[in-house]
């Protein structure tokens, strides 16, 4: 850690369940419930048909490839990604979703390798099993000594957010679920239900809700994270109540909003001189062949490494590592498909008064940023 700054590696959706636990030592039932797959090892063969084929088993650092190199030159202090998988045995479907997530509790060395410090589960995936699988999921991590933010055996444990020390201070992580992602609000956890924390709307009487709860955690050096599973699955669009939402945030003493949920990056914005990011996009699927939403590149993933001021919890850095899945691993973008990426997020974030650079070691960086210099 830096004397005067916290570095963090924010992590967008990461889906090991379905094709990827598949390619892991330890697969589990195949079985799905969707409409047109009915089998998880199809979805080995689309992104085989793709690119070429996968051996098996891979080891369980495979899904992060090449990225657990960038983490490493990187060096974040704190880790935190989305788990959008429920870690569980259980053959009991939720009813009435279409796609159901699922990994192995013997393959969780596949989420270890990342060596996460926190995983938010508040997300339309996690209870794809149901409370059992929500409670195995739980006890999963637990074992693997991985915080869980977001989740819960009830209300009161989903909602307390994972404290992570850091020098003269903590990073603190909240997480919330939006119905807009897909989230059912039947999901909620209660006094006496496990669940996860849902957020019924963005309004401000929510907002002011959770800078409650923030003002009654957060002390002095403390930085405050909200991890935000809200919004569609596709296209660039923020709409308005999500700005307004994410200011209130900042506004209330939150000092960095981790926003996902799309399966592709979405703008950025600095508020306050906070990063606000609106979709982290996946970082880990088994996406590889499914066609549909070409022109949003989903096999193009970013890594965010921000750096912030521990002492006011400015935004100092902001890199963001170009890769793309491959074979169900990730590997370093080509320059191409990084300058696209670029020009992309230079387009939909331009409204914002964001913009972004391309610098000698291919990474994407924060440009016209006061704190914006610097290198890994």
């Amino acid at each position: 850690m830096l004397d005067d700054a916290v570095r963090l590696f924010l992590g967008g959706d990461v889906m090991l369940g379905r094709g990827v636990d598949q390619i892991l030592a330890h697969r589990g039932d195949p079985t799905l419930c969707e409409r047109s797959v009915r089998d998880a090892r199809t979805y080995v063969e689309l992104a085989e048909a793709v690119n070429g084929p996968i051996p098996w088993p891979v080891d369980y650092s495979w899904p992060w490839g090449d990225a657990l190199a960038v983490l490493d030159r990187f060096q974040p202090d704190v880790r935190l990604v989305n788990l959008e998988t429920s870690v569980t045995r259980s053959g009991s479907f939720a009813v009435g979703k279409g796609v159901h997530y699922r990994m192995s509790p013997d393959n969780l060395p596949a989420l270890t390798a990342a060596r996460p410090d926190v995983c938010s589960l508040a997300n339309n995936h996690v209870l794809d099993f149901g409370i059992s699988g929500l409670e195995e999921t739980l006890d999963a991590l637990s074992r693997a000594r991985i915080p869980a933010a977001g989740a819960g055996r009830d209300a009161i444990e989903a909602a307390r957010p994972v404290l992570i020390p850091a020098a003269n201070g903590r990073v603190i992580v909240f997480s919330f679920g939006a119905t807009s992602s897909g989230v059912p609000a039947s999901w909620a956890a209660t006094a006496d239900r496990p669940g996860i924390c849902v957020l019924s709307d963005l309004s401000e009487r929510t907002a002011a809700a959770i800078t409650d709860q923030v003002s009654r955690v957060k002390r002095r050096g403390d930085l405050v994270v909200v991890s935000l599973h809200w919004a569609s699955n596709w296209g660039y669009a923020v709409t308005a109540r999500q700005i307004r939402f994410a200011h209130r945030l900042v506004d209330g003493g939150v000092d960095l909003v981790h926003g996902h949920s799309a399966h592709h990056p979405r703008p950025m914005e600095i508020y306050r001189d906070r990063l606000i990011l609106y979709g982290c996009g996946d970082l880990i699927d088994d996406y590889e062949g499914i066609s549909g939403y070409d022109e949003y590149r989903d096999d193009l993933r970013l890594l965010y490494l921000a750096t912030v001021e521990r002492a006011t919890g400015q935004l100092r850095s902001l890199r963001m590592a170009p890769m793309q899945a491959h074979r169900m691993r990730l590997r370093p973008a080509t320059p191409r498909d990084a300058e696209w990426l670029c020009q992309t997020l230079n387009r939909v974030c331009r409204r914002y008064g964001t913009r972004i650079a391309l610098d000698e070691e291919g990474l994407l960086k924060l440009a016209d940023h006061p704190r914006s210099q610097g290198r890994l």
